[in-house]
């Protein structure tokens, strides 16, 4: 049975894993459902932890109607329409993975409130 225990305000469970000799893991069925993992996961080392995720295969295509709409209200068609789609797409992820972050350090953080605004800005800042 996992442990359950918190880190910052999140909570967490925690279940010891057997390594095999050819360094294999298996991923806790409970584990595996909740987070929805499929046939592959993604490996990270973040300071001396080992995180494994579901593999992300959406690079952004979630926002492509959005990204999509707003470069045709600009003006923008054809293959320079194309080349600005690509390049704000590519954009995506980045900013996502570093609101992320920053929301992690916060969250883990001891030191104090942080506002949504310090967060993810205001709408006069973009």
């Amino acid at each position: 049975m996992p442990a359950t225990m918190t880190k910052g305000r999140v909570p967490m469970e925690m279940k010891k894993l057997s390594i095999s000799a050819k360094r294999q893991i298996t991923i806790p069925q409970k584990f595996f459902t909740m987070l929805g993992f499929d046939t592959e996961a993604e490996c990270t080392v973040r300071g001396n932890e080992l995180v494994i995720r579901p593999a992300r295969t959406n690079t952004g295509g979630e926002f492509a109607e959005q990204i999509l709409a707003d470069l045709i209200s600009r003006g923008y068609s054809g293959n320079d329409l194309l080349e600005r789609f690509k390049k704000a797409q590519g954009q995506v992820r980045p900013a996502m993975e570093a609101m992320l972050a920053d929301a992690e350090q916060v969250a883990s953080s001891e030191s104090g409130h942080i506002s949504y605004e310090d967060v993810f800005g205001t709408e006069e800042e973009e």
